[in-house]
């Protein structure tokens, strides 16, 4: 993926980080219950585009890393799936 197309994706997505070839997000939550509910619906997310984020929990917080691993970089994939992650918090 081009550099340009990264920049375009990015814009359209919610406190998302770029960093290097991978975009991350932290979430924060009441507690610890709130952040593994989150998590699963992230899971629901990720088994339906067949793409599944790293996942790191630290009680009430959350980060999302995602990357295609197999293409060594960002896919339009990782886009779309951060974009309905980001349609959580809607």
């Amino acid at each position: 993926m081009m550099l340009k197309e990264i920049q375009e994706n990015m814009e359209k997505l919610n406190d998302w980080a770029l960093e290097g070839n991978i975009i991350v997000k932290d979430c924060t939550f009441k507690d610890f219950k709130e952040a593994l509910e989150f998590i699963n619906k992230v899971g629901e997310i990720a088994e339906k585009h067949t793409h599944q984020p790293d996942i790191m929990i630290s009680y009430n917080r959350v980060k999302l890393s995602l990357t295609t691993h197999s293409e060594g970089g960002l896919t339009q994939k990782d886009f779309d799936v951060a974009l309905e992650i980001d349609s959580l918090s809607k």
